[in-house]
C-alpha cells in the first residue's frame, strides 16, 4: 500500500449487508464514523448489479447507495496485484480483485469475510 490511507473500500458483502440493514454491516460502518471516505470496486458493482433476479427497485437502491461512494475502476496495477494475490493466497478472483483494488488505491478493506480479511491483513500494513 502506498501513501496515506484514503478511507475504506467496501467489499460486496458489506454493501449487501447495509442495503439489507443487517446488524454486522451497519455496526461495521458506524464504527468507522460518518466522515470517513468510502469507496467500492468495479467488481462490487458488477456483483451487485449482475444478480439475475434483481428488481428495478433493488437496482435503483444499489445505484443510489454506490453514488455516495468513490468508484475505483480496474487498472493494470490492480490486475497485477490481483494475479499476485491469487497465486500466493488461492483466493477467488472477485475477492482478490477487491482486495487488490483496496491495496493499490490506498484504502483499507472493509469486509465481513473473515478469510479475506485475514489475507488482506497479511499483505498490507494499514496506517490510520
Amino acid at each position: 500500500m502506498t501513501g496515506e490511507l484514503r478511507g475504506y473500500l467496501l467489499d460486496t458483502n458489506v454493501v449487501i449487508g447495509v442495503l439489507k440493514e443487517l446488524t454486522p454491516a451497519v455496526e461495521m460502518l458506524r464504527s468507522i464514523g460518518d466522515d470517513t471516505p468510502l469507496a467500492y470496486s468495479a467488481i462490487t458493482r458488477m456483483e451487485l448489479m449482475g444478480y439475475p433476479d434483481l428488481t428495478d427497485d433493488e437496482g435503483a437502491a444499489i445505484e443510489s447507495t454506490l453514488a455516495t461512494m468513490t468508484y475505483i475502476g480496474l487498472t493494470h496495477a490492480i490486475e497485477d496485484r490481483t494475479i499476485a494475490l491469487r497465486r500466493n493466497h488461492r483466493i477467488k478472483l472477485p475477492d482478490a480483485t477487491i482486495a487488490a483494488t483496496a491495496l493499490e488505491s490506498s484504502y483499507r478493506l472493509l469486509t465481513l469475510d473473515d478469510a479475506l480479511a485475514t489475507v488482506f491483513a497479511t499483505v498490507s500494513e494499514p496506517r490510520l
